[in-house]
Order: structure tokens, then sequence, then C-alpha cells
């Protein structure tokens, strides 16, 4: 396995101070025999969007569960706005907000039936709760349709109103875990906007997986690119792209030279891509 290596030349991004709001320290996870997470040792700076990417059974889903208190450490620290994920967990929590890949929106609410729950689990005040769903509905577009059912919303819209229920609490630092999966090309454009627009408007951290690379080119100021359970490689785009010594290199690129473009189940990492990139195209 090609020995970790960081590949930075980074500041933070204009306007957002240079301190960090998320570390680990050789954060694992074990699963009886197997371990699922060895030794993770990352820091994003307050402003960032940060990616972590890696094939299929890297360990990223387990990264974020620990990191949002849904599962323990085995050993390690790891700690969000100075909150210790093991010892502090409702601090944590309180910190962060978390979309995940799976559906989290219910279909048989209304859009803001479904914001009024979330308000409520966050434990925002009842006088402040109307203002602040009508705030987040303002900024995600959604007003004209908060009092539709659910399941009648496109793809796009049930993930805007996902990422609406996740910020209701201002979060310092917001985890997306595969958020354009399953989305059209104009959906998938309308979520990037919206997280470049909570990084510039309200200095949100966004953590994020994406199988989608040149997403992560375009949106992330750095990446770090896991396997079998460890971070390999961590740095700025450009600056990994540079590294390879190669003409018009690209994060595909970088992905396939430190990973070795082989799945756990054996399906190489182009295939999957250009499998979910005909998914998406199909509809």
């Amino acid at each position: 396995m090609t020995r970790r290596k960081e590949i930075e030349h980074y500041s933070a991004p204009p306007g957002f101070a240079d301190n960090i709001v998320l570390e680990t320290h050789g954060l694992r996870r074990r699963f009886d025999k197997f371990i699922a997470v060895d030794h993770l040792d990352i820091s994003v700076k307050q402003g960032e969007v940060f990616g972590l990417l890696g094939p299929n059974g890297a360990g990223k889903s387990t990264v974020i569960k620990m990191l949002t208190t849904l599962l323990p450490p085995s050993d390690g620290r790891a700690t969000l706005a100075g909150y210790d994920v093991t010892h502090q967990p409702e601090n944590v929590r309180r910190c962060i907000g978390y979309v995940p890949q799976a559906l989290s929106a219910d279909g048989s609410l209304t859009g803001y039936e479904n914001l009024l729950i979330f308000a409520k689990l966050y434990n925002i005040p009842s006088k402040r709760r109307e203002r602040c769903i009508q705030d987040v509905l303002a900024f995600m577009g959604l007003q004209d349709v908060q009092h539709r059912l659910v399941r009648a919303y496109s793809g796009g819209m049930i993930r805007k109103l996902e990422i609406a229920q996740s910020i209701l609490h201002q979060p310092q630092i917001l985890f997306l875990d595969e958020p354009t999966v399953g989305l059209d090309p104009i959906a998938r454009t309308a979520v990037w906007q919206l997280v470049q627009q909570l990084r510039e408007e309200f200095g949100t951290t966004i953590f994020l997986t994406t199988h989608f690379l040149e997403e992560a080119d375009n949106v992330c100021h750095r990446v770090a690119i896991m396997n079998q359970g460890k971070v390999i490689v961590t740095g700025a785009p450009i600056d990994l792209k540079a590294s390879l010594n190669k003409d018009n290199a690209t994060l595909d690129d970088v992905f396939i030279h430190y990973t070795g473009d082989q799945l756990i189940s054996g399906v190489s990492y182009r295939e999957t891509a250009r499998n979910r990139r005909t998914a998406q195209r199909l509809g």
C-alpha cells in the first residue's frame, strides 16, 4: 500500500480564520477482528469544504458515524468545535448537522411538518421555530412547496429539504454523505450551489463524501483519500494532481494512483463511476 502522504500548500478560505474545528488523532474503529478505520489523523479548518474520498468499503461511512456520535471509536480521539465525541457527545450534536445518504425526510408529511419535527428535536424555542423554519425554507427555495407532501417532491427538492432539516439550528459543521447520488445534473448543481452559499454566508464548515470526483475537484478546498481503513494522502485537489507529474491529470487519476483502482468488491472505480453516471442519465 502506498505510504500516507501530505500534499498541502493550503491556507484557510478568504474571510475565515485559520483555526481547526475538526480534528482526529489515532482514531480507530474495530468490529471484532476487522479494523474498519485505522489510526485516522485529519484536521479541518473553519469555513473549509473537506472531502473524504475512497472506494466502497474504505471506511468513509464509519468515519462519519464516529464523528457524528452515532458510533463510538474503539481507540483514539476526535474533537469537533472543541468538544470530544466520546466524552461530550451532546455538545458535539448541538454544533453539527448531518445529511445521510439514506432518505431522512418523511414522505407522508409536508415539507413544513418535517422541518417542525426537526425544530423540536433541536430544542429550538417555540417563539423562534416559525421564523427559523421560514428562513431556511426561503434559503432553500422551498417556500412555495412547504405545504406539499414530500412524496410529491422531486429528488432535488427532497435533498434540499434534508439539508434544510440539518441546518435549522445553524450548525458550525455540516456532514454530507454522498449528497448528490441519484440526482439529475440540474439538481446536483443546485445542491453544490447551496453548499457554497452555506460556507460563504454563514461560515459553515462542510465535511462530505462523494464518488463523483469531478464534484470534489470543483467544490473541495482539500480532500483525503482513504483505502482499507487508512488515509493515504491529503491535500488540495490542485496539489494532488500536480504531484503526479502528468499533463492534464484529473482527480480520477489521483484516486487511481493512490488506491490502485480496485474496490473491495472487485469492481473497479472507473466502472463504478461510469455505472453511476449512466444511471443518472437514464433517470
